[in-house]
């Protein structure tokens, strides 16, 4: 279709832009990925929802349907969107059971995680609490803001694996029960996405090997010289915004951490 009434001309314009959220100088594509990402910060699309189809984004901004293509290319390979064969493309979700295991890196030596079936929870404690300067930091938030603090271990095979302590910001997670994180059937990222409009999009992890301290042996039951992998995790959702400190502590001796590189 001829639906480059701006860009051929003007591509430093953003269609349909409020506020020249995206660079001037970005390629066109760029420009309308930014726009549908917004959209799907703001909740225009719930996850596991349609967007419209790449002809009524290109009508909506004004641009050929291979430029939105190539928007929703990327957002494809960012695992933002999923393209399903002969029905569209839908905002990606937890609930996706091959979205599940990006974020599920402890993996048994024998057989895989979907074999071993999901892990037992036991919520410790789950509270509203001040932020401390450190997950202030991590957060964005200001010292003293409030955030919801969480700490639970799960367990396979009722073998206690992973010890967990999360914090998440307040007003976003205003609620958050114990009852909530232990029962909920299914990713915890899903339940975030259900319940607290939250989806978180990419995380950056720091790991390396410790000890235990004596209070999370006896979590763990294990004893205080045994080996165990530190895993630290802080979660985004859209636009790089941080929404989840964890810290986990990982028993390894009939598990192992996979990272798959490309």
């Amino acid at each position: 279709m001829s639906s480059l009434p701006f860009a051929a001309d003007n591509p430093a314009t953003p269609p349909g832009a409020a506020g020249g959220a995206t660079p001037a100088f970005s390629p066109l594509y760029q420009q309308i990925k930014g726009l549908i990402l917004q959209s799907l910060q703001q909740g225009e699309w719930k996850p596991g929802e349609a967007i419209p189809s790449e002809m009524e984004l290109a009508a909506r901004f004004r641009v050929s349907q291979g430029t939105v293509r190539k928007a929703i290319d990327e957002l494809a390979a960012e695992n933002l969107v999923m393209r399903r064969q002969g029905k569209g493309t839908f905002v990606a979700t937890h609930a996706e059971q091959h979205v599940q295991y990006r974020f599920l890196k402890l993996l048994p030596d024998t057989g895989d995680a979907r074999v071993e079936g999901p892990a037992q929870r036991q919520v410790i404690d789950c509270r509203r609490v001040r932020a401390n300067a450190e997950v202030a930091r991590v957060l964005a938030l200001r010292t003293g803001d409030a955030v919801m603090q969480a700490r639970r271990i799960l367990a396979f095979g009722g073998v206690p694996t992973i010890l967990e302590d999360i914090w998440l910001p307040g007003q976003a997670f205003k609620g958050l029960t114990a009852d909530q994180l232990a029962n909920y059937q299914g990713p915890t990222y899903a339940m975030f996405e259900i319940d607290f409009g939250v989806r978180m999009v990419r995380a950056e992890e720091k790991i390396r090997a410790v000890l235990p301290d004596a209070e999370q042996a006896g979590l763990l039951a294990v004893t205080p010289t045994t080996p165990l992998l530190s895993v630290e995790r802080i979660a985004y959702t859209y636009n790089d915004v941080p929404m989840e400190l964890r810290r986990g502590l990982y028993l390894t001796d009939t598990h192992h951490y996979r990272n798959e590189l490309s």
